[in-house]
């Protein structure tokens, strides 16, 4: 296959040890903007703990929901430029890839890699099919989803979160005294490596939870293999490339998300736009209710449901060190609508912590330079991610300071 890609001009040259990715991806997770005050006439329940150096949390927007309270000014994303958040957008036909076809025969292998070239190329997501796991399964993981934010809210906060951590339940999380919030509750736990799962923030209820999250988890790391395989051939590389870049101990990590009905979709955002630090983020979206959105020639596009299909984007790693700028992290957000909640869960991975990544060395030639050159000695200080706001930008476009 003649694959001749286009490369975006050589930016500062500068090197990412996974420990840096690490904490870059922890931040990805916490908020990316920061807004107006709080208002002065907020109810006490509504008053929003703010402690600067550290991280706290707001309370639980599905609380706000139920008690039927109006959000307060801390959560009005308005005056962003872009109109009405709730605005009609264009709804878009991104790539579907079909998994087993993809290992199957060459014939049809060559055909799906085609495809997942032209997404990871021009999207930076495609959904997939037939990727290995039955209708009724992939119901169950709606289904814990659903049932643990059913559950009363004295149950839940038996996982909350602890002071400065990001694992376990909870809503947005606090790092600037003006952050505009998100409308949205979390659960947020590690599934591998082993040894950074903490099972005390895995919830007993449902029943069935700890060993269908175990399950899943399981087959998303197969599906991740089988996937930057395909990446890695779709370029003409040897197809263990970034496999062997992303390393046995990986990170992943699980994010189910809910966004209760919303008083004010217009002003409030479900998730304000930001670009993934992962190499491959998996995402199960609601299966009635849309609200991902992806950004592309400064236009907002709606992703179509496909019943019991996964979407997947490309991480800021696979972007601008593995494929040196081929592939393209999308800049993507989530609204709100007034009527229906909406569940997710994203699932994120990423490379072993403390393995240097770099481009491919076929990507790599005098008139294509590597984007980022590999460094060797002490790794930048998560200080300098606050000094150099040039080195967050290059890790993902994705923190508006």
């Amino acid at each position: 296959m003649n694959c001749t890609p286009k490369f975006p001009s050589p930016r500062r040259n500068l090197a990412y040890t996974q420990e840096d990715f690490h904490f870059c991806h922890l931040l990805t997770k916490t908020r990316r903007r920061v807004g107006k005050s709080c208002s002065q006439d907020q109810t006490a329940s509504q008053r929003l703990p703010c402690k600067m150096g550290s991280v706290s949390m707001a309370t639980p927007v599905q609380e706000l929901a139920t008690d039927g309270q109006d959000p307060s000014e801390r959560y009005n994303y308005g005056g962003s430029g872009g109109g009405a958040l709730n605005a009609s957008v264009p709804l878009v036909e991104i790539p579907t890839v079909d998994v087993g076809r993809l290992i199957s025969s060459p014939s049809a292998a060559n055909h799906e890699l085609q495809k997942l070239s032209l997404a990871l190329s021009s999207w930076g997501c495609f959904q997939v099919v037939n990727h290995g796991m039955t209708n009724s399964f992939v119901d169950r993981v709606h289904e814990i989803s659903k049932q643990f934010f059913d559950l009363p809210k004295e149950e839940k906060h038996r996982y909350i979160r602890e002071p400065d951590s990001i694992e376990g339940y909870g809503t947005d999380m606090i790092v600037a005294e003006n952050q505009t919030l998100d409308w949205i509750d979390r659960l947020y736990l590690t599934l591998n490596p082993p040894n950074h799962v903490q099972l005390k923030f895995w919830p007993e209820k449902p029943e069935t939870f700890r060993e269908t999250l175990q399950e899943y988890g399981v087959k998303l790391g197969e599906l991740n293999q089988i996937l930057l395989k395909a990446m890695a051939k779709s370029l003409d590389l040897e197809e263990n490339c970034f496999l062997d870049q992303y390393g046995e101990g990986a990170l992943m990590t699980a994010r189910f998300n809910l966004y209760p009905p919303c008083p004010r979709p217009d002003q409030i955002i479900g998730v304000k736009p930001h670009a993934d630090a992962s190499a491959l983020t998996f995402l199960l979206p609601d299966k009635e209710v849309g609200g991902l959105q992806f950004l592309k020639d400064n236009e907002w596009f709606t992703v179509p449901i496909i019943p019991h299909a996964l979407l997947v984007n490309v991480g800021d790693q696979a972007e601008v060190i593995m494929s040196n700028g081929v592939f393209k992290s999308p800049v993507h957000r989530v609204v709100t609508n007034s009527e229906k909640e909406r569940h997710s869960l994203a699932v994120f991975c990423i490379p072993s912590a403390g393995q240097e990544i770099k481009p491919a060395e076929g990507l790599i030639s005098e008139t294509r330079p590597a984007l980022y050159k590999k460094e060797f000695g002490v790794p930048k200080t998560k200080a300098a991610y606050h000094k150099d706001p040039t080195s967050v930008r290059l890790l993902g476009r994705l923190f508006a300071f």
